[in-house]
């Protein structure tokens, strides 16, 4: 017989009809026109209240959290075809934001929101009215966070009524009807008081990231659960109205919710951050946080995407059940060191407080919850300057001039020469990247694109009478910029000092030319590249040009500013990018071959670390990692046994530890071995629940591109 959890999970995977569609869009129309003469912050205000009332709330029979992303899915029947598409160009004119613009990858101030709730929110918004009473555009922007706010208690009072109605459909006393009735009674509350209990606590939680979800936000981090819970779960735990099985349940029920989003609303990244120190420096591993831990190893789903704050002086054990959880095969959680990252934020003028309060969003995106404007980021592709060099700054695949020239080759006679002919071209392309993503960003009014409900979980901007975006936040916006292909970079550098400069057994101009033709006719050439000293293996003679990565980029970045005065921060991170970045990049000195891969984020090119993983992860320490105020991204992969033997996976606890003492910044870990991942590509209908780390997030591998599933089955297994 099936837990009402695993019945839940079904209900879930229930086909949708093959014609349903979004149509958030015609409901949007529908405020939009029933206000086309209102202020545009107002106007998109009630666009927004009329997603949220007018949706249709889906309650499942066995749900114990409320809200659900299938009411944004209908079809033709509900909405016409041609009424939709009518409605998606009447928005396409308003516009929106977008990532690129600060729109989402947000953590919200839930500490405050639970603590007011609806109520106390309105209750701010008014007061906030009577002093800027003489300020229209004032007055405007909090008008349009009144009607978003008061359309959002509409929302949760609509889940009530549909959990009453689903309840009243069961016989009286059986668990559907005893369940569905809390439902209703906790909607019902937190619809406008604030929660009282752990249960009314992350149900309102739930209902916010909902409603960020019918607005059609991505990668909306849930923040630090395990800190800001805390207190209604033990109030409750200490009071008899709770214990771990049910905080366990209620917890996986809303896990179940992220993993909904895959199948009715798009793939999603929800960044939950557990552990970390508290703003006072002491350590914040809690109850919690081994119950967050436990039910994300019970759903076994690809989301959320958990991310463990390690710092000096945490408890081996919780470090321990971490491993174990990643064991699974999981890939989650992250390991992030809170011991690099916090002075990182130091850097850019964030509070200790607020540093030591850090969560991530996205993938592992370093963040203030709930005092900065939505996150944003772009990729650079750093190896392709190499190749700028090499070409006197034209590109070697179209012929066109994409940065500066820095001179003959023959006039490179050092190799100092070459890394400042190298350093021109990253600053050019730097500066070409920054100036697109301002332009980008200056097409955006920030009266006429105003975020009023996303503002409303943002300090101070209720209490300044000022958007999100407009200097309601009380940091400025931060932009990331990923700088791709260290280990490609580094191994690369290293052949062109050892080869051309040292031993002098390869002149540039040949270097070029081996380059330009894929090292066809050239494998002398690239033998040699090949036997150069790599990137991973504890060598300083290499190593010392991952340093050089991260100082340089750094340097150049932080030069720039973002268009509200915030800083400009790099990481060491690629997603998947990796990939598609080595198709736009001709042949590499390290021998790698045109179009192929570069090395993943932050990780050595795979396969060259061939010293085993303590070596690898000397390497990775050697940069310094708190100039990289996003974060980075290190892929490992290790077999099975490294996890369910006590012993071993002893040895890998204290290993990362020293890692992270030595100025590590973060690890990711897939346990999955090559074995099943082969298989798993000539088989698929035998993995259909084969969850795999990816780069910064997990995924069902069935789901994955030929191409991604090539990149980790090509990571060095360590064992």
């Amino acid at each position: 017989m099936l837990t009402p959890l695993e019945r839940l999970k079904k209900e879930i995977n229930e086909k949708w009809p093959q014609t349903a569609r979004r149509v958030t869009p015609y409901y949007m129309f529908e405020g939009y026109a029933e206000h086309f003469d209102s202020e545009v912050p107002v106007a998109r205000a009630h666009a927004t209240a009329s997603v949220f009332r007018k949706h249709r709330k889906h309650v499942y029979d066995n749900d114990m959290i409320a809200g659900s992303i299938r009411g944004a899915i209908e079809d033709e029947s509900v909405i016409p075809n041609t009424a939709l598409h009518h409605a998606q160009n009447v928005c396409a004119n308003y516009g929106s934001r977008h990532f690129g613009t600060n729109f989402d990858h947000y953590a919200p101030d839930y500490e405050t929101f639970l603590r007011d709730g609806i109520k106390g929110t309105l209750e701010k918004i008014e007061k906030s009215k009577l002093v800027h009473k003489g300020d229209k555009k004032k007055q405007v922007f909090l008008e349009a966070c009144e009607i978003s706010m008061q359309a959002f208690s509409d929302m949760i009072r609509g889940y009530s009524d549909k959990a009453l109605e689903r309840a009243e459909a069961f016989e009286k006393g059986s668990f559907e009807y005893e369940n569905l009735m809390k439902v209703y009674e906790t909607c019902k509350k937190v619809s406008y008081f604030k929660p009282e209990t752990f249960r009314e606590a992350l149900q309102l939680v739930w209902f916010v990231h909902t409603a960020f979800l019918y607005e059609g936000r991505y990668a909306m981090a849930l923040g630090r659960l395990d800190q800001y819970l805390y207190p209604y779960y033990k109030k409750d735990i200490e009071e008899g109205r709770l214990d771990d099985i049910e905080a366990l349940d209620l917890l996986c029920c809303t896990l179940y919710k992220i993993y909904e989003c895959r199948y009715f609303g798009g793939d999603d990244v929800v960044n939950i951050a557990i552990g970390g120190v508290l703003p006072d420096g002491s350590g914040g591993v809690n109850e919690l946080s081994y119950l967050i831990l436990k039910a994300v190893e019970k759903c076994n789903v690809p989301g959320p995407n958990l991310s463990a704050r390690i710092y000096s002086g945490i408890p081996d054990d919780f470090l321990d059940e971490c491993l174990k959880v990643i064991g699974t095969g999981l890939g989650y959680p992250a390991l992030m060191n809170d011991d690099v990252n916090i002075p990182a934020l130091l850097r850019h003028g964030y509070s200790m407080e607020d540093a030591r309060n850090y969560c991530m969003v996205g993938c592992i995106e370093n963040f203030i919850p709930g005092k900065q404007p939505p996150w944003s980021d772009g990729r650079f592709n750093s190896p392709k300057y190499i190749e700028l060099v090499l070409n006197n700054g034209v590109c070697m695949r179209t012929g066109a001039r994409l940065g500066p020239s820095t001179g003959d080759l023959n006039e490179l006679k050092t190799m100092e020469d070459f890394l400042d002919a190298l350093k021109k071209q990253l600053e050019y392309g730097a500066a070409m990247y920054v100036r697109m993503f301002k332009n980008e960003n200056e097409r955006y009014n920030a009266y006429t694109y105003m975020q009023p409900f996303l503002s409303c979980f943002c300090y101070p901007c209720i209490e300044r009478g000022l958007d999100i975006n407009d200097g309601g936040a009380l940091y400025p916006s931060v932009h990331g910029a990923a700088c791709m292909g260290i280990g490609t970079f580094a191994d690369s550098l290293a052949a062109v000092e050892m080869f051309v400069y040292n031993k002098k057994e390869i002149d540039l101009p040949v270097l070029k030319e081996a380059i330009r033709n894929n090292f066809e006719g050239y494998e002398e050439v690239l033998a040699k590249v090949l036997s150069a000293t790599k990137y991973g293996n504890d060598d300083d003679f290499v190593d010392k040009y991952a340093r050089w990565f991260v100082d340089v980029h750094h340097e150049i970045f932080s030069k720039y500013k973002t268009h509200d005065g915030g800083a400009f921060y790099i990481a060491i991170a690629a997603n998947i990018s990796n990939i598609y970045a080595g198709m736009e990049i001709a042949a590499t000195p390290d021998g790698r071959r045109d179009g192929e891969p570069l090395s993943d984020a932050a990780s050595p090119v795979y396969g060259r670390d061939v010293h085993g993983p303590t070596l690898a992860l000397k390497s990775l320490s050697k940069p310094d990692y708190t100039k990289v105020s996003c974060g980075t991204v290190v892929n490992q992969k290790y077999t099975r046994n490294m996890f369910t033997d006590p012993v071993k996976r002893k040895k890998l606890l204290d290993m990362i530890k020293v890692y992270f003492k030595n100025g590590g910044q973060e690890i990711q870990i897939n346990a999955v071995s090559k074995e099943i991942l082969i298989d798993a590509m000539k088989n698929p209908e035998k993995y259909t629940d084969l969850v795999v780390r990816v780069s910064g997030f997990s995924a069902y591998y069935n789901s994955l591109s030929n191409e991604v599933k090539l990149d980790i089955l090509r990571r060095t297994e360590h064992g």
